[in-house]
């Protein structure tokens, strides 16, 4: 056997064994899903909330803003959780639908299960330290703690999947770390966090492992 078809056989080999150990149901599509998930939200935010908190050009809009209370606070959280809530099914049924189209293992094998824990400790941990903030009436980093935990959520599972996923998680680190120093529009933060930047993301993600060819 020559030497480049060696170098060729162990290129292949890697290729395999990087293919077998990695999860690869996650579709692009339900990255981008979630992101108009999160759009919508968003604007339901904005009604409840008002659109002070939405834009800084509508700070003045006295006519639009609505004072925010407790109550209207603790919507918009149950908002958010129920958006996760349908995210994490959408994530599901895509990677489901994709592994079926492609032929694709999808078991919930120990390798899932390792991949889900790692996800799942640090959102919880976010999850739990903003219901607190809430429910204490300390709201002003709520949207910054999302954003950072769903950030180091991802980083944390990227490596049981595709590693362009860490560079999501990255993205959503930055932009709550600059949300933590900014005084006002929380919710525009979390508009681009989890919407635009899932959305940009998302095509990407198609483009990269996903497209026909």
């Amino acid at each position: 056997m020559e030497e480049k078809d060696v170098k060729q056989t162990l290129d292949d080999i890697r290729e395999m064994m990087s293919k077998s150990s990695r999860f690869q149901a996650i579709s692009g599509w339900s990255i981008i899903v979630i992101g108009l998930y999160a759009a919508v939200a968003s604007l339901m935010a904005a009604a409840v909330i008002g659109v002070g908190d939405w834009l800084p050009c509508c700070e003045n809009l006295q006519c639009f803003a609505v004072m925010n209370t407790p109550e209207r606070i603790r919507i918009v959280v149950f908002c958010a959780i129920g958006m996760f809530a349908l995210s994490l099914l959408t994530v599901f049924v895509f990677a489901i639908v994709k592994s079926k189209r492609n032929n694709l293992r999808f078991v919930f094998d120990k390798r899932m299960y390792q991949m889900l824990i790692d996800f799942f400790i640090p959102l919880l941990a976010g999850g739990l330290l903003s219901m607190a903030l809430v429910m204490q009436g300390h709201y002003g980093l709520t949207s910054s703690i999302m954003l950072l935990f769903y950030g180091l959520a991802l980083v944390n599972c990227s490596h049981y999947t595709y590693p362009i996923l860490r560079y999501l998680g990255y993205a959503e680190l930055i932009l709550g770390i600059i949300d933590c120093f900014t005084m006002s529009h929380a919710l525009l933060f979390w508009f681009i966090g989890f919407s635009v930047i899932h959305i940009v993301f998302g095509i990407a993600y198609v483009l990269m492992f996903e497209r026909r060819k």
